[in-house]
This record gives C-alpha cells, sequence and structure tokens, in this order.
C-alpha cells in the first residue's frame, strides 16, 4: 500500500484554535500563567456523547484552548504551525477557519486580529509551499448582527491568493440560533464573491441541511455526513456541486457515531457525494488530516484507487486557482501511478 502522507491532498476544514500543537498550547499556557484542564493534555482523543451535554464538555474544553492565545506572536505560532504540519502531510493547501472575535481583545480589535492571521498565513505560504487561504466564520452562539459585522471585515480583505479570505462560515453548536436569522450575513459576503462555507449535518440531520441550502447558499457544507440518512437530498447536494468537509474523527468525538467504522463514508463516496476529507479540531480529536486517510483505508476498505479519489475530490473542491488544481490532481495521478 502507498503511503498516505505523501498522498497529495487538500485540507478544507480546519479551525484555527483546533489546530492547535499539543505542545504548543502546553506552552502558551504556561506562559500566560493559565492552568488548562487534564483532559487537554493527555493525548486522548476527546469523546462525548451527541447531545447538549456533550457538546457543553466539548466547547468548554475548546473555550479553555482559546484562552491561552493572548499575543500576536501566538496566533503566528498556530498559523505558521498549522501549514507546517499540512506540509508534512502532503497537503498542497490549507483553507483555515478563524473567528477573530475572541482574538480582538488582546491585539487590538478585529481588524488587526484577522490581519495578524491574514499576513502569517501569506509568510506561512511562501515558507511551507502550501497555499494557506482563510476562511471568516461568524459563531451560532452569538447575535446575527455580529456575523453581519465579520461578513463585511471579510470582504474588506477578500482575494484569491494564499493569505487573503476566501470565504465566509457559520460554526459552533448546530443546534444554537435561527439559520434564516444568519442569510443576511452571508448575503453580503456572496455578493462580494466571498463563498459559502457554513457548519451543518453533523449534529442534526436531514432538515437542518435543507435549511442550510435554503438560506445560507453554501458552495460547501462543512460536515453534511449526516446526508447519508436521506439519499434523495444527497443527490440534490451532489447536483448542486456543493462538496462536503467530512471529518470522520469528529462525527466519532462528538457522538455522532459509535466508531470510525460507523461513519457513513463509503455509503456517501458510494452515491456520488464530492467529498473533502478534513480533521476539524485535531488538538481535542487527536487526528490529524493523513489520519483521515487512514480511516478510509483500514476502517471502510478502501484501496488506494478509492483513497486517490477522496483526494481528488478535496482539490476539485478547493477554491484553489484551476491551474494549481490541474497540477495537484496531475500529482495525485502519479501517486497513484507509483
Amino acid at each position: 500500500m502507498r503511503d498516505l502522507t505523501t498522498l497529495p491532498k487538500t485540507h478544507l476544514h480546519l479551525h484555527f484554535t483546533g489546530s492547535m500543537r499539543p505542545s504548543t498550547l502546553a506552552e502558551l499556557a504556561t506562559d500566560a500563567g493559565i492552568r488548562l484542564p487534564p483532559a487537554l493534555l493527555d493525548g486522548q482523543a476527546l469523546r462525548v456523547p451527541a447531545g447538549e451535554r456533550g457538546w457543553f464538555r466539548f466547547q468548554r474544553l475548546y473555550d479553555a484552548a482559546r484562552a491561552v492565545v493572548r499575543t500576536e506572536a501566538a496566533m503566528r505560532r498556530i498559523v505558521r504551525e498549522a501549514a507546517e504540519d499540512d506540509a508534512a502531510e502532503g497537503s498542497r493547501r490549507l483553507e483555515i477557519q478563524v473567528d477573530p472575535t475572541s482574538y480582538a481583545p488582546f491585539v487590538g480589535g478585529l481588524t488587526p486580529a484577522l490581519e495578524i492571521v491574514l499576513d502569517e498565513a501569506r509568510a506561512a505560504s511562501r515558507t511551507t509551499g502550501v497555499e494557506v487561504g482563510v476562511v471568516v466564520a461568524a459563531s451560532r452562539t452569538r447575535h446575527p448582527l455580529d456575523a453581519r459585522t465579520l461578513a463585511r471585515l471579510a470582504v474588506r480583505h477578500s482575494g484569491d491568493g494564499p493569505g487573503e479570505v476566501i470565504g465566509f462560515g457559520l460554526s459552533n453548536d448546530e443546534r444554537r440560533g435561527d439559520t434564516s436569522e444568519f442569510a443576511p450575513a452571508f448575503t453580503i459576503a456572496r455578493q462580494a464573491g466571498l463563498a459559502s462555507l457554513p457548519h451543518g449535518g453533523e449534529l442534526l440531520g436531514p432538515d437542518h441541511v435543507r435549511s442550510v441550502l435554503t438560506h445560507l447558499g453554501p458552495t460547501r457544507l462543512g460536515h453534511g455526513v449526516r446526508l447519508a440518512d436521506d439519499l434523495a437530498l444527497l443527490e440534490k447536494v451532489s447536483e448542486a456541486g456543493i462538496a462536503l468537509e467530512l471529518a470522520p474523527a469528529s462525527n466519532v468525538a462528538l457522538g455522532v457515531y459509535p466508531t470510525a467504522a460507523d461513519v457513513p463514508l463509503r455509503t456517501l463516496h458510494e452515491a456520488g457525494a464530492r467529498i473533502a476529507l478534513s480533521a476539524d479540531d485535531p488538538l481535542l480529536f487527536v487526528s490529524r488530516l493523513t489520519d483521515q486517510y487512514r480511516i478510509a483505508r483500514e476502517d471502510h476498505g478502501m484501496d488506494d484507487a478509492a483513497v486517490a479519489e477522496l483526494a481528488r475530490g478535496s482539490v476539485r473542491a478547493s477554491l484553489a486557482a484551476e491551474s494549481s488544481k490541474r497540477h495537484w490532481l496531475a500529482e495525485i495521478d502519479a501517486w497513484l501511478a507509483s
């Protein structure tokens, strides 16, 4: 079997805080004089039950990790190391997702917080060879007017190149907020040419996906794994060209499925879904990008040809230039032919 770390691929669903290396988290906590929950340092993947209680535990740990990021240097380090880790796993492009709201108080406001991430994304693209684009994401737990503010900020920094804002997202607990109330923010983003990249279809099922389709007009769907519950809707999504940013380790960690083998990856793949495997929050799930491909191989019996097709799906679903996509697709063909 071929080495999955050398398989060319792209990484389209990775959260800024959740991308941190455990060693970086520990060092930043020490620098800030913050005592972390033991669960963030024990090297064990998070496992919580589906439902409000499980999400509360996940969010508590995520917030504890985010609280150590208090300087420009820390923010730059996270972006740089995320790109370095992707490069080590054969990733050609990283589309990293950030909500600058939490970091703004420490660096002078929303605009400086985003500009720090963008500037380091440009630098990391040069030094690692991984193209790093940025997705600005609003949170379902905040007021929809906050989402409009972030959408306007994203538009001001939009562009196609590394270190520019390429899309606008909506994250956090799918059960929070009214999806329709976030539609104006997504309209602002889409009218300016940004991709629409909301979460949907992980904690909630097909009805939630329908709401996201109706109100947010997604370019890609963050997760979307629950479309396996409604193959007719999946067909509609696929025909519309909407790719799914699947993160099997996340699905298990958050109790959506009991094991990696239960995640309906093969069902979605064989039904024609456009799939981009992603790590989501490796800090908490202890599972990085290549591990998702390993799940496809070891838990779902996919051979190298099928795994290569998943990598092609990630390239096609990326927001990279067509010339870059053609180059990376040729690299995948070469990997398979080797």
